[in-house]
């Protein structure tokens, strides 16, 4: 049995974003969840709460779900739309500044 949870247009590079997920997964949940808590990545805070809305997928669609034997099949991060601002420099010109988003996406299943 399969739960899935996403996340859409979360500030945030993609690319910080899958720093942690490589951390999570194909480990178990009480593991990522451990993981999740002691990072230091701005990121796993956001990631541990769609962890948490995985596996809250899974009991509501399994009834009562084990989370000891639930791992974390699949995550990934894919670029999201980017905000473009402009920054004043030197002389009249302006600069770009990109504030990137991300969709994340994580899915739980039974251990077999």
């Amino acid at each position: 049995m399969e739960a899935i949870a996403r996340v859409r247009n979360l500030r945030g590079s993609a690319r910080k974003a899958r720093l942690v997920l490589d951390l999570i997964r194909g480990k178990n949940v009480p593991d990522a969840q451990k993981i999740l808590y002691f990072s230091n990545k701005r990121v796993a805070a956001n990631i541990s709460k769609l962890l948490n809305s995985a596996i809250a997928n899974a009991t509501v669609k399994e009834g009562k779900a084990e989370i000891d034997r639930m791992v974390v099949n699949i995550a990934f991060a894919d670029d999201g739309p980017i905000m473009k601002r402009h920054r004043p420099r030197a002389q009249g010109r302006a600069t770009v500044i990109r504030r990137r988003t991300c969709h994340i996406t994580v899915v739980v299943s039974d251990e077999k």
